[in-house]
């Protein structure tokens, strides 16, 4: 095989990251060397590459389902919001200035900060076509088959004129189109056919068929409007998904743990010991990395919820405060809800608090920032003896290190260098009492240092909770990535998805009007 395929989707979190992963899983399974691929993502959630580059965590994970290692070509384009209006641009793993949508995506405006992202210049998103394909060329050459996964929606006909990641790449790589639809939304096959009738001539030759998602109950009573569906626009589906909890691999943004689903919809393994132990996330604004509490979610008898209010810490035995991209503005949000007095009583009752990232950071005494907020010197929470002076060099590591007498990994993402002046070494940050700081995403996905956390807190809150003696995370995301590929195997029409992607799309697909706006 020498093959491509773009999985887009009638909307964002349709599903493409998780039938993008699926199909990697099911292609490897088959022995086909095969890697993922985003042009550009839009996400607070990332990861760090062995080699120091930073990319989406979904990509990351997708490059899991195919069993390779990540790296910076497989997401050479990541835009981490700021606020509503400006993105910090990560361009081939490395940050290079903050940007307005409008310069980004082809108005006028210019990246703030110091060099080189001072160079960055409006429309920018245009000129980076060149790159992405660079990069797709490459995986190409390198392996038997890429999946491209898409964003948002390809007939998003007000930025189809600058698209890296939809169709413009697909036009360009000459890559075969299966559009991804979510059923348990409602309205799929309209969403189909108007995403279909919303491209050009040129774009439309390159939409092969269709792919159902979510679909709860039988399969029967779909297959009418499939027929229609074909009747109206030329385009076969390929497979019909059915509707599974707990799929989603590591989300771009918003509140999953993705391991076991939305966290107030998933089932609460019965606990080894005598109690159950509840972990309360607080939901700051600009949210980053919220996928570290996934391995707590993954331990029997461990209750995960995000919350935004301060009655909701009462009944917590642990509260996070996790990762953000904006940290003064999350300590100000904490402050406004009245959370930052509930962590501070927390922690004058000798409670326990973990802060990761931001989180570490809001926990210190002083924050100095202008890179970030540019909003100077900031008095953090003063609960650890930490001063944080933003850099703006953005760290990008994948330390090793020990904690609790246990072998910790992680990965750090951070402008915040912490300046730690006193408590028990943690890791990079400390420990002061019950309250735990530290800069390292993924730690707790090291089983034994988990495990040996969890019985402090438990202690601490006075708990009967036993951790599971024998829980995988990694053998748990290896399942849920068997999962996704057996999904695409039982249920798509994989002798046809094959030849997609070895062949390309259909030779004489039918133009359904109007297409595109002029």
């Amino acid at each position: 095989m020498s093959g491509g395929l773009l999985v887009a989707g009638t909307t964002s979190d349709a599903g493409k990251s998780v039938v993008t992963a699926g199909i990697c899983r099911w292609l490897v399974r088959q022995g086909v060397k095969v890697a993922p691929f985003k042009a550009q993502n839009m996400s607070l959630n990332s990861f760090v590459t062995r080699e120091g580059a930073e990319i989406g965590r979904a990509q990351a994970m997708q490059a899991q389902a195919c069993r390779i290692e990540p790296t910076a070509l497989m997401n050479p384009v990541l835009l981490k919001p700021g606020g509503e209006r400006s993105s910090q641009v990560v361009l081939l793993g490395r940050p290079v200035g903050e940007m307005s949508a409008r310069g980004f995506f082809g108005g006028t405006g210019e990246a703030g900060g110091s060099s080189p992202g001072n160079r960055l210049r409006g429309g920018r998103q245009e000129e980076l076509l060149g790159t992405v394909l660079d990069c797709l060329a490459e995986l190409r050459g390198t392996y038997d088959a890429v999946i491209c996964e898409g964003a948002g929606s390809p007939a998003e006909i007000n930025l189809r004129r600058t698209d890296i990641v939809n169709m413009g790449i697909a036009r360009n790589a000459r890559l075969p189109v299966l559009v991804v639809g979510d059923i348990d939304r409602g309205g799929v096959f309209a969403s189909f056919f108007g995403t279909v009738a919303l491209l050009s001539p040129q774009d439309q030759e390159l939409v092969a068929g269709f792919l159902v998602n979510k679909f709860r109950g039988d399969v029967s009573l779909l297959e009418p409007g499939l027929d229609m569906l074909r009747g109206l626009t030329g385009r076969r589906t390929y497979g019909v998904l059915p509707f599974r909890h707990g799929l989603g691999i590591d989300e771009e943004d918003g509140m999953a743990v993705s391991l076991r689903g939305a966290v107030r919809e998933s089932a609460v393994s019965a606990p080894v010991g005598e109690d159950v132990l509840r972990v309360a996330v607080c939901a700051v604004p600009l949210m980053s990395n919220f996928t570290d509490v996934d391995a707590l979610a993954a331990e029997p008898g461990v209750v995960v919820r995000f919350v935004d209010r301060p009655e909701e810490l009462a009944d917590a035995d642990l509260v996070v405060l996790p990762g953000t991209r904006g940290t003064v503005r999350a300590l100000e949000w904490l402050r406004e809800r009245g959370l930052a007095d509930a962590v501070l009583r927390r922690v004058a009752e000798g409670r326990p608090v973990l802060g990761v990232c931001g989180g570490f950071q809001i926990l210190g005494a002083h924050i100095e920032d202008e890179v970030e907020s540019r909003r100077g010197h900031v008095d953090g929470l003063g609960v650890l003896p930490v001063r944080v002076r933003f850099a703006r060099e953005k760290t990008l590591t994948r330390p090793v290190g020990e904690a609790l007498g246990e072998r910790v990994e992680g990965y750090e993402i951070h402008h915040g260098v912490a300046d730690v002046t006193g408590g028990q070494a943690f890791l990079d940050g400390c420990r002061v009492g019950q309250t735990w700081g530290t800069h390292w995403h993924g730690s707790l996905e090291s089983d034994g240092f988990r495990r040996a956390f969890l019985r402090e807190v438990a202690a601490a809150a006075g708990r009967r909770f036993v951790p599971a003696a024998d829980t995988s995370f990694a053998a748990l995301r290896e399942e849920q990535l068997d999962r996704l590929g057996d999904l695409i195997e039982q249920h798509a029409d994989t002798d046809a998805l094959w030849r997609l992607i070895e062949s390309g799309a259909p030779q004489g697909l039918p133009f359904i009007p109007p297409g595109a706006p002029a």
